[in-house]
């Protein structure tokens, strides 16, 4: 297979497979020294066409894709999309509707997040060859042997898809994988507004100087990594950010006594900017600082016996039904629940409610009972 590297030869391609009921799609990139992804591979096929599309070719514009991408008549399938979802996102474009085959997989029983060789070996009884799978992107030309294991990605899972599909009408979880995908594809997810880079880190005090601060240094820090082009990380670590916000620096040197601030990061040329923006946070923190709800306390941490026994029943019921335990609930999830019923988590929503979060309830209320029978956890309704 040679690299679509022309726009006409790419136009071409999407015309044919325009009417599919849905592609597959799968990108290779390079970001580790870099904030913004440098996408240097998009594999793409339906049932019957195939190519392997070079971005970085002089010239190609990628347009009939993206055209295609956010087509809402094409069901669009990823493996593990968020990081592709992100890249399309950043082009521009909302890819929808999207079916992700690791959730999907997760939703049928194949454990957690499993791997794309593992799942196609199970479901397809074919190994998958991932020699190339660490290898540099951006170097051209591609071998033979990259662009094989390129299109591979989207091959085998143009098969994989109706197969993994029909597994979950026959046992009524296509609804439940619907729900994901539209969360999944939720532009907010992608979002790379400066002013909201807070959002992806964890506040862990509440006053109005703390969060004014904290969000933002984080804005700073995340408009000096999209200009710089660098990762965030390389500009201030997350744990900084916290530190920051606890002690409020305002001189460089309240910058250099803090412990998880580089050495000397206070005379570098960051140093001026980021005092700035914490000066800029404290005029007026009441007016700058985010607005959220602290989170309730009844005197403490949840209590551990019941965030335990809540994790036990979660393992039950995700074994009985076949599904795996993360999609139904996380360990954060369940310490809201133990310390609150009426916690805005997914869990005690839609079919999540059904499958464990009204029982978990019930288990807080003592209407449940846990019991050991051989190897397997039995629910028991208490009368």
């Amino acid at each position: 297979m040679t690299p679509i590297t022309t726009t006409s030869e790419l136009d071409a391609f999407c015309a044919r497979i325009k009417s599919a009921p849905f592609i597959t799609v799968d990108t290779e990139f390079m970001r580790e020294t870099t904030y913004w992804p440098r996408l240097c591979l998009v594999q793409v096929a339906s049932e019957e066409h195939a190519a392997v599309i070079d971005p970085m070719a002089d010239g190609i514009d990628l347009a009939p894709l993206l055209a295609l991408l956010a087509d809402p008549t094409i069901v669009k399938v990823f493996h593990a999309a968020r990081q592709d979802l992100e890249i399309f996102h950043n082009l521009g474009v909302r890819t929808f509707p999207v079916f992700d085959s690791q959730v999907a997989a997760m939703a049928a029983g194949f454990g957690e997040q499993i791997a794309y060789d593992a799942l196609v070996r199970q479901m397809l009884k074919v190994d998958v060859d991932k020699s190339s799978r660490f290898t540099d992107w951006a170097r051209r030309p591609l071998s033979a042997a990259q662009i094989e294991y390129a299109a591979g990605d989207v091959t085998h899972l143009a098969k994989l898809y109706p197969k993994l599909r029909q597994r979950l009408e026959r046992e009524g979880r296509l609804a439940w994988v619907a729900e994901e995908m539209t969360a999944l594809s939720d532009p907010a997810n992608y979002e790379t507004d400066p002013e909201k880079a807070w959002r992806r880190l964890k506040p862990r005090r509440f006053t109005a100087k703390y969060l004014a601060v904290f969000k933002g240094v984080a804005a700073w820090r995340e408009r000096t990594a999209q200009t710089r082009d660098q990762p965030r990380g390389r500009i201030l670590k997350d744990e900084a950010i916290d530190e920051i916000a606890t002690q409020l620096p305002t001189d460089a040197d309240g910058l250099n006594r803090l412990r998880s601030v580089p050495k000397g990061f206070a005379g570098s040329r960051f140093g001026p900017e980021l005092l700035e923006a914490i000066r800029a946070a404290l005029k007026d923190p009441e007016g700058y600082a985010p607005k959220i709800d602290k989170p309730q306390s009844n005197g403490g941490p949840p209590p551990g016996a019941v965030v335990e026994l809540l994790k036990v029943l979660l393992k039950a019921r995700a074994e009985d039904a076949g599904v795996a335990s993360k999609l139904i609930a996380t360990v954060p999830d369940l310490e809201k629940i133990a310390s609150d019923d009426t916690a805005p988590v997914a869990a005690l929503q839609g079919w999540r409610r059904e499958l464990f979060g009204a029982d978990a309830l019930k288990l807080k209320r003592g209407e449940l009972a846990l019991v050991l029978d051989g190897d397997r956890v039995r629910v028991v309704t208490l009368s």
